[in-house]
């Protein structure tokens, strides 16, 4: 057999012409034709095998392509004032109103001969410099309620609990106007199941039966009355007209842009006198300034005022109402008034020393 194959070779091989060579394919050049054919469809066969990859977060992952994106921080105090009633808003600086000034802009928008919407809310959105002590580190996202002088229809349904001893302070309480108080009876219905704390929005409780509420700290976690949350403290009466009637606000930071923190809230409907809007704005910024880090720089950035369904966004001066850069030397004054305060003993034996 092995004679014949090699004769054949041989035979091929004498053709003047490609006519056997291509009628045969018993040359060298075709077996390795055919040997790298077979080696690709034995690849094919070979499974893949794919391996699982846990959560990772998105600030860990690989990313191929990077996105430009713009800075959240407007700045625009470069651009040229604009001398024209008419221009193209985006080649100018923004004009900067006074609180009674855009009150005035929004309430013509709103009148009957246009949206006739004359009780829209007057929404605030303030944008703030989230940027820590240190330049890798942000403040983190809160929540709070800020008291207001002037009352007004939040839209929100806001019921409280609490929990305090004393006839006193459980007449204080229902006349500052809780949906429910109680002492340690009210904490033995919620642990017999008679009574859920899930109805209840906020909960407030006096120092005076902190021991005896330790037994519900399971049931209400993050809710949990503590003085940094304000839920706890003596003055039961300015707690609850503060939950019950203030703004309710978030700061979020945006997801790509760490140092950029955004709040909207809402200070009052337009038909309110301008002047206790204004009041309202003043105790919203000055709440948010509490929780402003110790560094140099501004915390809030930029002030608009909006009313829906309007489109119109006005700027306004914050620091009007707040200071505008962190200030060391006031804030070292504050903390020693801040002791003083609490040991009110200390000067006085200073004194009685000398």
């Amino acid at each position: 057999m092995q004679s014949i194959l090699s004769s054949m070779r041989a035979l091929a091989f004498r053709q003047p012409t490609g006519d056997a060579i291509r009628r045969l394919h018993l040359t060298a050049i075709s077996e390795a034709a055919r040997k790298g054919t077979r080696e690709k469809a034995r690849k094919k066969k070979v499974k893949v095998e794919v391996k699982k990859v846990g959560f990772i977060p998105h600030n860990q992952r690989d990313k191929k392509v990077n996105v430009k994106r713009a800075d959240k921080h407007v700045d625009d105090s470069w651009k040229q004032v604009s001398k024209d009633d008419v221009y193209v808003g985006r080649y100018y600086r923004w004009p900067v109103y006074s609180v009674a000034e855009a009150i005035q802009c929004h309430r013509e928008t709103h009148h009957p001969s246009m949206y006739n919407v004359p009780n829209a809310p007057l929404n605030v959105e303030i944008e703030l410099n989230m940027q820590g002590e240190k330049a890798t580190r942000f403040v983190d996202n809160f929540q709070r309620m800020a008291m207001i002088p002037h009352k007004f229809e939040h839209g929100e349904e806001r019921k409280i609990i609490v929990f305090t001893k004393g006839n006193d302070e459980i007449l204080e309480a229902r006349e500052a106007g809780a949906s429910l108080v109680g002492g340690v009876e009210l904490i033995k219905d919620i642990t017999g199941g008679e009574l859920l704390l899930s109805d209840y929005q906020f909960i407030i409780a006096h120092p005076n039966i902190l021991p005896e509420l330790v037994a519900l700290r399971g049931l209400m976690k993050r809710k949990f009355p503590n003085p940094k949350s304000e839920t706890l403290g003596a003055n039961l009466a300015e707690m609850i007209v503060k939950f019950s009637s203030g703004i309710s606000y978030s700061a979020t930071k945006d997801e790509y842009q760490q140092n950029f923190g955004l709040i909207s809230a809402s200070v009052g409907p337009l038909d309110m006198d301008a002047q206790k809007l204004e009041e309202n704005l003043k105790h919203l910024l000055q709440d948010i300034n509490t929780m402003r880090p110790k560094r140099e720089g501004k915390f809030i950035t930029r002030v608009l005022l909006k009313s829906p369904p309007s489109s119109e966004q006005l700027k306004i001066d914050p620091f009007v109402y707040v200071p505008e850069m962190w200030d060391k030397s006031s804030a070292k004054v504050k903390r020693e008034e801040v002791k003083k305060q609490e040991d009110p003993a200390e000067p006085q034996e200073a004194v009685a020393a000398n």
